[in-house]
């Protein structure tokens, strides 16, 4: 089973589909990124601030994959921004995952209330794309006016918008703007999310009739259903999981083909509730957190 690959702005590709590692224990990231290579993933996504980069550096030197062949992705957390300390924080990630390239790089959120040491992280990722020591440059959680700040401000457009894009909350504002810029809008908590449904009061993205029917249709999972909605509407998707099961099941998603009224469905499921932090509010006090030296 071959996932389609989407071409960056820059030339570079990756494959749709990547597998992610957000909240998944070091003691339990070993096994799920090797379960996933062995399943066929060749997108790996992971964070600074996840604390597991190491672990995936290992399963992926475990796996016996070769290492052209894995299409790594991390994030500089906001407490290492700033020019010098960005650069500092992809030689801490990349010892870490044990690379000396870095496929994707990303600023893993805008951060308003000091959008100076964002522009000065992001020029960092410049410098680091242009040695060639990553392959590609973006962001993640940047809404509307945080793009338009950064590209009035730098050369390099990014490659990435990382954002949480779910059938409960879509962000067609940002995906717009995405689009309209050539960046790849990227989905985190493509499913829905733990987060959304605990705290929201609506029910698990899982459980939604709408999905179960189109799901039954199929023959098909909620899950892969969901998957598949990103794919066709020319997204990359970052699921998760540590359950071997699961992790086959996500990845089977491309020997089918959902409906134009199916995908229009799924979008009308949109309720404009956030599940993850509200991007405006972030900030060092509340949220920075030292990341550790490799």
């Amino acid at each position: 089973m071959t996932i389609p690959t989407l071409t960056l702005n820059n030339g570079v590709t990756l494959p749709a589909l990547g597998f992610g590692v957000f909240q998944t224990p070091p003691d339990e990231t070993v096994a799920a990124v090797r379960t996933a290579l062995e399943v066929g993933y060749r997108h790996i996504d992971t964070a600074a601030a996840y604390g597991n980069e190491r672990e995936v550096g290992r399963a992926l030197r475990e796996s016996g994959v070769p290492r052209e062949e894995v299409f790594v992705e991390t994030k500089v957390w906001i407490s290492d921004y700033g020019y010098d300390a960005t650069l500092h924080a992809f030689d801490k990630s990349a010892v870490k995952l044990g690379v000396d390239t870095i496929d994707l790089l990303i600023l893993h959120q805008a951060l308003p209330s000091r959008f100076d040491l964002t522009i000065d992280a992001y020029r960092a990722l410049e410098q680091l794309l242009a040695t060639g020591k990553v392959r590609a440059i973006g962001v993640s959680n940047f809404m509307t006016d945080h793009l338009d700040e950064l590209l009035a401000a730098t050369t390099v457009v990014p490659a990435v918008n990382q954002i949480e894009v779910h059938p409960y909350f879509r962000q067609p504002a940002v995906l717009a703007a995405d689009a309209a810029h050539g960046i790849l809008s990227q989905a985190w908590s493509p499913i829905g999310g733990i987060t959304f449904y605990r705290d929201s009061g609506h029910p698990s993205a899982l459980a939604d009739p709408t999905i179960a029917a189109i799901a039954a249709t199929h023959d098909r999972t909620p899950a892969q259903v969901m998957l598949r909605w990103h794919l066709q509407r020319g997204r990359s998707a970052i699921p998760k999981s540590v359950t071997p099961s699961r992790i086959a099941e996500n990845f089977a998603v491309t020997d089918f083909e959902l409906t134009d009224a199916e995908l229009a469905a799924i979008d009308a499921l949109d309720t404009g509730h956030r599940g993850g932090p509200e991007p405006a509010t972030m900030t060092l006090e509340a949220w920075g957190r030292p990341v550790p030296e490799a």
